[in-house]
């Protein structure tokens, strides 16, 4: 049986990390037009890269959590993919093992110059001046408003597997990631654990609800499948 796990924003807040647009507009204090878009590298790579690697140390030293290590358990019994819109490692730190990432990994670098030459970075910090083997200035990897998301090819044809289909702290109000379930086949079981999970999908009546935090959700979920 194959399971996709969809994840978003959520089940990384419960390990501290932000989410990346809060009620008031902005990430972490900055507003996303000025961190988060090819404009704002154009305009202040600096102040960009700073930015990135405050979060970057900050994903250093957040841990997974109890929904990050249920979802691994699953690939005791399944076929697992994980695909998430986070930017963090987690679910990898977890044991995960099969992840898509559809907006990048923060890391790793990529070259601002060719976004195919991506790299292991050691420590937190990109450094301005770090050249890419074109000797173009190093950035993070991460996909930015207004730019394509490469994964989201691979990411469709993994949705077109799922038996069952998992959608985890995610509004799903990203796009194009939101689009992903369109693929899902209508005999799939769709579960959302979200603790706004009724507010979001009153109108799909096709997918169940299970109003709780990733934390308490999926472990429920989790146990529920590996014993049935």
């Amino acid at each position: 049986m194959n399971i996709v796990v969809f994840t978003g924003a959520g089940i990384s807040a419960e390990s501290g990390l932000k989410t990346f647009r809060g009620e008031d507009g902005l990430w972490e204090g900055y507003r996303v037009e000025d961190v988060a878009t090819p404009e704002a590298w154009h305009k202040d790579p600096e102040l960009v890269q700073h930015f990135y690697n405050i979060r970057r140390k900050a994903v250093r030293n957040a841990q997974p959590n109890a929904a990050h290590k249920a979802i691994a358990q699953l690939e005791e019994k399944f076929d697992v993919v994980v695909i998430t819109q986070n930017i963090d490692d987690l679910h990898e730190r977890a044991g995960s093992k099969n992840i898509i990432h559809l907006h990048g990994l923060i890391t790793k670098s990529q070259s601002s110059l060719d976004s195919n030459l991506i790299y292991n970075i050691v420590g937190d910090e990109i450094k301005m001046g770090q050249l890419c083997e074109k000797r173009s200035q190093l950035r993070p990897h991460v996909v930015w408003f207004g730019e394509a998301v490469p994964m989201m090819t691979k990411a469709i044809e993994v949705c077109k597997t799922a038996d069952i289909f998992l959608i985890i702290g995610t509004s799903l109000q990203v796009y194009p990631a939101a689009t992903l379930i369109n693929y899902v086949s209508y005999q799939a079981k769709r579960i959302l654990i979200d603790p706004a999970a009724e507010v979001l999908n009153q109108q799909n009546k096709t997918i169940l609800n299970i109003p709780e935090k990733a934390s308490l959700g999926v472990p429920k979920v989790v146990r529920q499948l590996l014993n049935q």
